[in-house]
């Protein structure tokens, strides 16, 4: 699978995803220009959809805002777990040193199917985690205090 054209396909994970939805996520203003400057569609995974919910089921419409991103089309599923589970198992298995999580895997796995990509994450694992084994993730994340 390939972007369209010469822009890499965004690769959406849990912390962008949540810090853009809630104004008190140190996050935010990061979060937010990235939105504005990328191109979407964004892609994710339905791990990554399941843990922004769950984080922001204690906003007012926190979770239905993430499920109204996917019925915009700004945000889409691409990655097909059942199709994938066997790829998806061999990094868990690889990576179970790190406190990772399916999400992150799977975000993985996405980077080794879309082969131009950008991950946006606040998760400084995907300094770990590689592609195809030993190629480096591109992976654009703001610096927190």
């Amino acid at each position: 699978m390939t972007s369209a054209g010469n822009r890499p396909v965004v690769l959406l994970d849990t912390g962008p995803l949540v810090a853009a939805l809630s104004r008190n996520d140190q996050a935010h203003a990061w979060a937010k220009s990235q939105f504005a400057a990328l191109p979407a569609p964004f892609l994710t995974c339905e791990a990554v959809i399941s843990e922004a919910c769950f984080l922001l089921r204690k906003f007012s419409g926190g979770a239905s805002s993430v499920l109204a991103l996917l019925e915009s089309g700004a945000v889409q599923i691409g990655l097909n777990l059942a199709d994938e589970a066997a790829a998806v198992r061999k990094l868990l298995d690889r990576y179970d040193h790190v406190p990772g999580a399916l999400a992150d895997v799977c975000l993985v796995r996405m980077a080794e199917l879309y082969e131009r990509c950008l991950v946006l994450s606040l998760d400084s694992d995907f300094h770990i985690y590689r592609r195809h084994g030993r190629k480096t993730i591109p992976l654009s994340r703001p610096e927190l205090p």
